[in-house]
């Protein structure tokens, strides 16, 4: 039993050690970056109004296009990102986030909050 316990797996070592561990496995030292789109909004209830859009089944684009409030409209691509140069939240939303396309965006839902405002993001591609 000591693994689900307070021993084993589950003991101290195991919130930071694992999750390190996880990150080293997902993306080698040299890589770091997630290549993102982004929808941001400054009002939460025009950002819940995009949300909508994407759960009707329209493009991550076309909805960026139409509600993102920030140098990304065109389409909401931000390009590649390198750990460290997003905000925190954005970052660990978007590190989080499995690799996805805009037919079939797999997106942030809650929309992550930082100090620019509302952001729904989606992960293209990882190196």
């Amino acid at each position: 039993m000591p693994p689900k316990g307070k021993g084993g797996k589950g003991g101290k070592g195991a919130a930071s050690g694992s999750t390190e561990a996880e990150k080293k496995e997902k993306a080698p030292k040299g890589g770091n970056a997630v290549k993102v789109r982004h929808i941001l909004c400054e009002k939460h209830g025009k950002c819940m109004e995009a949300m909508e859009k994407l759960k009707a089944g329209v493009r991550f684009s076309e909805v960026a296009s139409q509600y993102s409030e920030d140098k990304a409209r065109q389409g909401g691509d931000l390009g590649w990102m390198t750990r460290g140069s997003m905000v925190g939240p954005f970052q660990d939303a978007a590190f989080a986030l499995p690799v996805s396309s805009m037919d079939k965006p797999v997106y942030t839902d809650p929309p992550v909050k930082t100090k620019y405002g509302y952001h729904i993001i989606m992960v293209e591609g990882k190196k």
